[in-house]
């Protein structure tokens, strides 16, 4: 099988396990319990694999084999069971086949609880505190014996998922699957789903006009999942770069965490915290400076953080303090202000309000166009993001453009380019390589992109509306008025005749 195959054949089996909680839990809770069970069954598969391998190498000298294995990039501990009087019971591996031929037991989901706890515990660096919320002794899943139903139904779903590499080849098979399944997830979660995932083709579009470079900090402050991070960080091209992301939920954060590592990421910084009231990347007092900034914050977001933005010690509101109720401002703000100074690039998507609202929102607007920060608008087709049909428009910074108040700003107007899909539209790869090659180049296309003067942008009082400077206008074809009453004429004509032959007709039948 090829990669494509092997994806397509490990998602259809997880897919499939699904259906054990469809129905019963709503789909943001169970992709929570699918995924981290995906996550076992990946690290104990690769843990076997390694195992087979050394026990070759070594002729099944166990000490060898032992100290071989905890130089590996996770640790797979023993779980020992004592009963109350703190006598051993059983002592086994915390792999998913352990779990699995202990599947029919009554305490089912507190042996899963007390595995992820031992793995966890063994790998603190990359899993610290990753299942924390998750609980498969909970009563979200039913009561004891459904709970255990379902639990075993689960375990028999992915029991016959091989994910050694020697089955799959290489890790990044599983760390798609894993994205893809998060897209599922997505594509059924309704308006949640805009709070853990961008849709892949815009987070390739973003990654690929950040042009992120060798040795370049990379920060999303709203990872969600991670999958913005994951494909800017890809976009490289060698591990020579390192990632760090903040997100406020913890369950998001979780799966962020197991999805870089899938990603064969281990140097990512993911960290769990309110972004605006609680940035964590923080030296000696001031904000970390990150070479790429990307983020798909939520949108116009209400409640904020407008109550401290005022006394905010790290000064990133200076231009003016968004709206309550809209946090869009809050976000580009705050990314600006971690971007390094001459040479930082930024890349966001953002409702369309934010192109041409007033207020405060028109100030902060226009002091960043002043300054000389905005290289490029785009706008994208509308029903591209999960939970909401609105289009939506990306904005990319860049803190090497120099001469204040003289630069030019492209704007690109993409939102009739796309395939037009049965539940969500998608950008295709021409509509991306369009996009990319449109703003490296900053081509001027007819009714597509427009590159205008910080003239015309002030002549328009700042408002970026994308229609102010891509005319789309489409003229009607001219109407040859003697030609179309001609034609009334000649049908008329046709009409009289028809009329006539219709009323011989009923006249031969008596009518």
């Amino acid at each position: 099988m090829n990669d494509q195959q092997k994806r397509d054949a490990i998602f259809n089996k997880v897919w499939q396990a699904c259906d054990t909680f469809r129905g019963v839990i709503d789909p943001s809770l169970y992709k929570e319990y699918i995924l981290t069970m995906l996550f076992i069954k990946y690290l104990s598969d690769i843990h076997k694999s390694k195992m087979t391998g050394f026990e070759k190498k070594y002729k099944g000298d166990k000490i060898r084999i032992e100290r071989a294995l905890a130089r590996e990039r996770f640790i797979i501990p023993q779980i020992e069971i004592k009963d109350n009087d703190g006598k051993l019971e059983e002592r086994f591996l915390a792999t998913f086949d352990n779990l699995y031929e202990r599947r029919n037991r009554s305490n089912i989901g507190e042996l899963i609880n007390i595995l992820l706890e031992h793995i966890e515990d063994s790998n603190k660096g990359k899993l610290h505190n990753v299942f924390r919320n998750i609980d498969f002794n909970s009563d979200n899943l039913g009561q004891t014996r459904q709970r255990n139903t379902r639990l075993q139904n689960l375990l028999k779903d992915l029991v016959s998922l091989d994910l050694r590499l020697e089955s799959i080849g290489h890790m990044d098979i599983i760390g798609d699957v894993y994205e893809y399944l998060i897209e599922k997830f997505a594509a059924t979660a309704g308006k949640k789903a805009g709070e853990f995932y961008t849709p892949a083709g815009v987070s390739e579009t973003l990654a690929r006009l950040v042009a992120p470079k060798p040795g370049d900090r990379i920060c999303d402050p709203a990872c969600g999942s991670g999958s913005l991070l994951i494909r800017t960080a890809k976009q490289v091209g060698s591990d020579d770069y390192s990632i760090y992301g903040q997100e406020m939920n913890g369950s998001t954060w979780a799966l962020c965490k197991m999805n870089v590592f899938l990603h064969d990421i281990d140097s990512a910084h993911i960290e769990w915290e309110d972004t605006i009231r609680q940035p964590l990347f923080v030296e000696d007092g001031t904000l970390m400076k990150f070479d790429v900034v990307i983020a798909n914050p939520p949108f116009s977001l209400d409640k904020w953080g407008q109550e401290i933005a005022s006394e905010d010690r790290y000064a990133r509101f200076y231009r003016g303090i968004p709206p309550k109720s809209k946090g869009d401002w809050a976000f580009v703000c705050h990314m600006l202000a971690t971007a390094v100074e001459g040479k930082g690039r930024v890349g966001v998507v953002v409702p369309h309000g934010v192109l041409f609202r007033g207020g405060q929102e028109g100030k902060i607007r226009e002091a960043l166009i002043r300054e000389n920060l905005l290289d490029a608008v785009i706008g994208l087709p509308a029903n591209l993001f999960f939970g909401t049909g609105i289009p939506a428009a990306l904005m990319i910074f860049d803190k090497s453009r120099k001469h204040k108040g003289k630069g030019k700003v492209l704007f690109i107007d993409a939102s009739r380019e796309f395939e037009n899909a049965t539940n969500q539209n998608k950008l295709r790869i021409q509509d991306i390589e369009k996009i990319v090659d449109t703003f490296r180049k900053k081509k001027i296309i007819e009714k597509y992109s427009c590159l205008a003067t910080y003239k015309e942008i002030e002549e328009n009082e700042f408002n970026l509306n994308i229609p102010r400077y891509v005319d789309t206008f489409e003229e009607e074809e001219e109407i040859d008025i003697p030609a179309v009453q001609k034609e009334i004429k000649q049908i008329e004509s046709e009409l009289a005749e028809t009329q006539a032959k219709m009323n011989g007709y009923l006249k031969e039948l008596g009518f």
